[in-house]
């Protein structure tokens, strides 16, 4: 009789947030993204609908944010990202992104977590 050894089959929860994990860059100090002005995201991250934010306005740079997060390669995140302006955003920003994503980024970056803390 053969035996049955069951191997965990991770969830989609799980795989999602390695996937996110795998992408993080080392440090936050490695955000140099822009402050201020346009930025037209390249296709392999947005492929359809809005590429071009303006960083002035509040509601675009969250957009900007919230797809380079969800969408970005590594190399993406560090250009297009800035460090002040995600600690900054993130109380908010958090809540507009997927739980899996949210998580992946304030586990490996305390600072992240703590900036929604003291917004509370």
């Amino acid at each position: 009789m053969a035996s049955s050894s069951a191997v965990p089959v991770p969830s989609a929860f799980d795989v999602l947030r390695t996937r996110y994990s795998r992408r993080l860059p080392a440090r936050l100090e490695d955000l140099n993204g822009p402050t201020q002005g346009t930025v037209d995201l390249p296709l392999h991250v947005v492929w359809s609908g809005r590429r071009s934010y303006q960083l002035e306005g509040v509601r675009s740079r969250m957009g900007l944010y919230r797809t380079v997060l969800a969408e970005g390669l590594r190399e993406d995140l560090e250009a297009f990202l800035d460090q002040d302006l995600l600690i900054s955003q993130w109380p908010i920003l958090r809540t507009l992104i997927s739980r899996p994503l949210r998580e992946a980024w304030e586990d490996a970056f305390p600072e992240l977590a703590a900036a929604r803390r003291s917004a509370a």
